[in-house]
């Protein structure tokens, strides 16, 4: 990957960062991490008080992680492929990175955490519009601050950006509904943990109920 079309941006933003104050250093550095806690943080939430809605938002919930597993495979297969050298180490003449360099052999194009950022945040807003506003704002700065520390170019950030929200939502629409039919087997099922996972449906476990009285009816 040809990173000379960025490495004066990268310059000019690690510049900047040895500007700003010792503790906006620490919470960039901080936020590169508890950015992706606060995600699974949301996943929890989402699916949490989706489990007593219909099986689609149901399905949805559980999806979203999931998606982003797949969004972060796809990055470290890319990596695996380009091998592009970390900034830190590359490009001459840039002041020192706020975190450690990675060793050789961890790449750099493109950003895993910008990718399970932005495929966290799509995933998300198609369970829940309206949190949109949370999501999108926590995945562009979570890119950002891996440019802010150091530890890549903005090309990185802006690739993997785009790569995770894309396979996000590719994995969510196509895989809703096989997903959805199995959550509403799921519901029929005598497995606690099945049970635990799909959520009571409609009405508090009113669907479920009814679910499982028209399987022993036979209806």
């Amino acid at each position: 990957m040809n990173s000379s079309a960025t490495s004066d941006l990268y310059r000019d933003i690690l510049d900047f960062a040895h500007t700003t104050p010792t503790w906006f250093q620490h919470l960039a550095e901080l936020w590169t991490e508890a950015g992706l806690l606060l995600f699974g943080l949301l996943f929890i939430t989402v699916w949490w008080s989706d489990r007593t809605k219909g099986s689609r938002a149901v399905a949805l919930a559980l999806l979203a992680p999931l998606a982003t597993a797949i969004a972060y495979a796809c990055s470290e297969l890319t990596k695996s492929f380009l091998t592009e050298d970390r900034p830190c180490r590359a490009v001459a003449g840039a002041a020192a990175s706020l975190v450690p360099c990675p060793p050789v052999g961890d790449w750099s194009f493109p950003s895993n955490h910008s990718t399970i950022g932005a495929a966290a945040a799509i995933a998300i807003v198609i369970c829940r519009p309206l949190l949109a506003w949370l999501t999108v704002p926590m995945a562009v700065l979570m890119a950002f601050s891996r440019v802010f520390v150091g530890v890549h170019y903005p090309h990185d950030v802006a690739v993997g950006l785009v790569l995770g929200g894309v396979v996000a939502t590719l994995v969510m629409l196509a895989a809703v509904r096989p997903v959805q039919g199995l959550v509403e087997a799921m519901r029929t099922s005598r497995s606690g943990l099945a049970l635990f996972l799909a959520g009571p449906g409609e009405g508090a476990g009113g669907g479920h109920r009814r679910a499982r009285a028209r399987a022993r009816t036979g209806a």
